[in-house]
């Protein structure tokens, strides 16, 4: 998995997890639409992805930004961010696996999503 192994992108992704909900998130690249596609199709009965989903094509199809975000609304509705997820993790194949085996999982998913 590069640039890293699963388990230091996944203790990555923690320490960003860690910080305080109202965090402002702000990417390099708009690829928010294409990652929310791959979020709905292993997390299809999220709702708070549901609305991201609705927000995300709205703006896009506006031609406006997706971003910033903030770390709770990534919490809620970002599947790297949601590996100990029991329904993602059963749609997968992955239930009862650890966290750092389920982030793989994710990750080789969207590799070939």
């Amino acid at each position: 998995i590069p640039p890293g192994t699963a388990e230091q992108m996944y203790d990555s992704l923690q320490k960003l997890a860690s910080l305080d909900d109202a965090t402002l998130v702000f990417c390099g690249h708009e690829y928010t639409q294409s990652n929310a596609k791959f979020a709905a199709s292993i997390d299809a009965n999220n709702s708070d992805l549901k609305k991201r989903c609705e927000e995300i094509n709205s703006l896009r199809s506006s031609g406006m930004p997706t971003i910033p975000t903030t770390i709770g609304l990534e919490k809620a509705t970002n599947p790297f961010l949601r590996s100990g997820d029991a329904a993602i993790l059963k749609n997968l194949g992955v239930d009862g696996s650890n966290a750092v085996e389920a982030f793989a999982a994710i990750r080789t998913a969207k590799d070939n999503f």
